[in-house]
């Protein structure tokens, strides 16, 4: 008969459910890798949040051009 499987302790539990929340795991070459998830805001990635979100006159005085509509006005 097979040995039982021996529970978590709760600080396993509470390491593992954090590292889950750090990590996500994806393949690469046929092997599983934990790579940092990406950092969102409301749900969205934080290059689409700003992008959605900020006036020209921020995304200016942050040096964030590529996300800034061309003005044909003067």
């Amino acid at each position: 008969m097979p040995k039982a499987k021996r529970k978590r302790s709760t600080v396993e539990k509470r390491a593992r459910r954090e590292r889950r929340l750090k990590f996500m795991t994806i393949f690469i070459n046929g092997k599983q890798k934990l790579v940092p998830r990406p950092k969102l805001i409301d749900g969205l990635p934080i290059e689409e949040f700003i992008a959605s979100n900020a006036d020209p006159i921020g995304l200016h005085e942050f040096g964030l051009w590529e996300y800034m509509t061309p003005c044909t006005e003067f």
